[in-house]
């Protein structure tokens, strides 16, 4: 038998072996506790239940497959966790970095060394900025080493290149200064993981601050920017040169983009490149880029969505895979291996999604979530020798597989005819007709709500009310046309879509009109506000969270940024007027409840967002509230935040929109 015809027999055996059992998981119960009590309610759990931080994040299998790290949350504190996983293994290394210290990937450099990025808020001159480094774990000991941390940039975090034959030494891109000159721009470092010990590869140079480097460790690509004219630059040399040469340029004026490869194929001038075509269409392909030509189309996005990342094999020289947007944002496999094994688990699983996390160095063993959008899931460890998956923890341990509220994508029309697709969670025991309703915009607006587990649209359902996050034109992950849709529409058909979206579940019978809310966070705390400004008569309460008041201000908080005038010319295409529809400039149109939440340690949104409009509409004589969260940042990193948040958010929402008693429940909730 070949090795693929041996690896399909394999799946095949696990396949029949778990297929029962996850058949049983599908339903909701285990069949070890079947006879068990019922669980209480939904409705009878609590925020501490749903603002869990999950049990593990960032997990990822050793290049062996015999161990795992990720962050592991411990009574609301997170920490980076080593662990065997299997028994007779070293015991597990707990490794805490502190409050202030979050923690943004985790990668095993090999089976020894572990290489971990973490940031932290810093005061600059008066300003709050994000700085990152890097910090080197012995997957044994646990002793950390420093890396690169004699440095003073903002950056010095930029991991460009792994080793896949078991070496300590990675490429680090990383600043050695805040002050634009010689030492601002990248340098590229070979560092030893295991000792700190570091080596310049790659003199930095005036513009380029992204490197890139082929599956071997050299850099072969280089992207520089500059901001007056708003220009773009690739630079580039082959395997067997030393100069690079300029090979593409862009305006991004002009609405033009760079190659960005992702992958080099050995022995070529080809890279493995994702770019939109004239029709709007995304596509991974392999480009010629001397010539710039496609030699071949690997993979196109189906029509509604667009290529978002790639899969890349361990030693750098294969395309596993591609992820796309849209409501069901998955991974398409182009390794056909893992493709067959995918199609083995989707069918393992019915009702639920099986997700490969991350795999071994000869993808033998693998890690697998296993959810659906009203449950957040289990992870299991599977062998491909022996065909077993093995639950390792549910991603929230109190809620465990248990079904929550239903949740499914829907789509309506927009008043001017545009298609907009959107996702409802239902409350679980409810009769879902003429329900109270939350409407819940995503932040960004570069960004999209999809077909997952979300654990605020569960707890506001599970406290009576219907939850509908639409996904506005100028959201992503539906094609780069639809994105573009909300160039100068923001604030005005932007908000439109959320209001025809309430039109919608209204016309459907799911939503009594007279008790709408709107709830959002950072872009989404903006439309909750600008909803009750523009469209008083539909709102009964509204809740911002760590939303932008003055459009004009946050724009204006570009300005240090090293692309801060692309971002600027980014803001300015999205509405023509700041000032017109700024919430803060509205505040004697509001006629509605609002409430403010925001955490003093923003450094995306500046808690004075929220603390002015607070102000405007307290001396307004408006009904307002304001909750300044004490050290939480723009991401609630910290679960104390996050179970703070959905507690205002309950206790606010029942005073002003109650949702009453629970009427007869639906005859199928799911």
């Amino acid at each position: 038998m070949s090795a693929e015809g041996d690896l399909m027999h394999r799946i095949a055996g696990f396949v029949r072996w778990c297929g029962a059992l996850l058949l049983a998981l599908a339903s909701g119960v285990s069949t070890a506790k079947a006879e068990e009590a019922a669980p209480p309610p939904v409705s009878a759990l609590t925020a501490e239940d749903f603002g869990r931080l999950p049990y593990i994040e960032m997990a990822r299998l050793s290049p062996d497959g015999g161990r795992m790290v990720g962050l592991l949350a411990i009574a609301g504190v997170q920490r980076i966790a080593v662990v065997s996983l299997f028994e007779g293994g070293q015991k597990p290394i707990l490794i805490g970095l502190g409050e202030k210290v979050d923690v943004e990937s985790i990668r095993w450099v090999n089976d020894d060394q572990i290489v971990a990025t973490v940031y932290a808020q810093q005061d600059v001159e008066g300003n709050l900025w994000y700085v990152s480094r890097l910090i080197g774990i012995d997957a044994h000991t646990g002793k950390i080493t420093r890396l690169l941390w004699n440095h003073n940039g903002q950056n010095g975090a930029d991991i460009i290149w792994l080793p896949s034959d078991g070496s300590n030494s990675i490429l680090v891109a990383a600043q050695d200064s805040i002050y634009e000159g010689e030492d601002f721009w990248p340098t590229v470092y070979s560092v030893d993981v295991s000792n700190g010990h570091s080596k310049t590869v790659e003199k930095g140079r005036a513009g380029v601050m992204n490197w890139a480097a082929d599956w071997s460790g050299k850099v072969r690509t280089g992207v520089a920017y500059t901001d007056n004219n708003r220009s773009f630059r690739l630079f580039y040399r082959n395997e067997g040169d030393v100069a690079f040469r300029t090979i593409d340029r862009a305006s991004s004026r002009k609405r033009e983009t760079l190659l960005d490869p992702v992958a080099f194929v050995p022995g070529t001038d080809d890279a493995i490149v994702i770019h939109e075509k004239d029709d709007g269409a995304t596509g991974v392909y392999e480009t010629n880029l001397m010539t710039q030509e496609d030699v071949r189309t690997i993979y196109t996005a189906p029509a509604g969505s667009e290529i978002e990342d790639t899969i890349v094999s361990r030693d750098g020289k294969t395309l596993l895979g591609v992820t796309t947007g849209g409501p069901t944002g998955t991974i398409h496999w182009i390794d056909p291996t893992l493709a067959d094994l995918q199609a083995a688990f989707d069918k393992s699983v019915p009702g639920r999604s099986a997700h490969i996390l991350s795999f071994n160095g000869d993808r033998s063993r693998m890690l697998v979530l296993v959810d659906r959008p009203d449950s957040p899931g289990l992870l299991y460890f599977f062998d491909v020798r022996d065909g077993r998956l093995q639950k390792l923890s549910a991603m929230n341990p109190t809620l465990g597989f248990r079904l929550l509220s239903p949740v499914r994508s829907i789509t309506y029309k927009a008043r001017d005819g545009l298609e907009i697709e959107g996702i409802l969670t239902l409350p679980a025991d409810r009769d879902p007709r003429r329900l109270p309703i939350v409407i819940m915009p995503h932040g960004g607006p570069w960004a999209y709500d999809s077909l997952s587990y979300d654990s605020w649209a569960q707890f506001v359902a599970s406290r009576g009310y219907a939850v509908l996050q639409p996904n506005f034109r100028g959201s992503t992950g539906f094609g780069g046309d639809f994105t573009h849709k909300g160039e100068g529409e923001m604030g005005l058909a932007m908000q439109d879509d959320l209001s025809d979206a309430l039109k919608w579940a209204v016309s459907q019978g799911i939503a009594d009109p007279a008790r709408a809310c709107i709830v959002g966070a950072s872009y989404g705390g903006y439309a909750a506000m600008w909803g009750i400004a523009k469209d008083p008569g539909e709102w009964r309460c509204a809740i911002s969270i760590a939303g932008i008041s003055s459009l004009s201000k946050d724009a204006r908080g570009f300005d240090d940024q090293l692309m801060g005038n692309l971002a600027k010319d980014d803001w300015k295409r999205m509405t023509p007027d700041f000032a017109a529809v700024s919430p803060i400039n509205a505040v004697d149109r509001i006629k509605t409840p609002l409430l403010l939440i925001h955490g003093d340690k923003d450094a995306r949104v500046d808690v004075s967002q929220s603390r002015n409009m607070y102000a405007k509409m307290r001396d307004a004589g408006k009904t307002v509230e304001f909750i300044e969260l004490d050290g939480a940042d723009h991401h609630l990193a910290r679960e104390v935040d996050r179970v703070a948040v959905l507690k205002a958010m309950e206790s606010f929402l029942a005073r002003y929109n109650p949702a009453g008693a629970p009427a007869a429940a639906a005859t199928a909730a799911h």
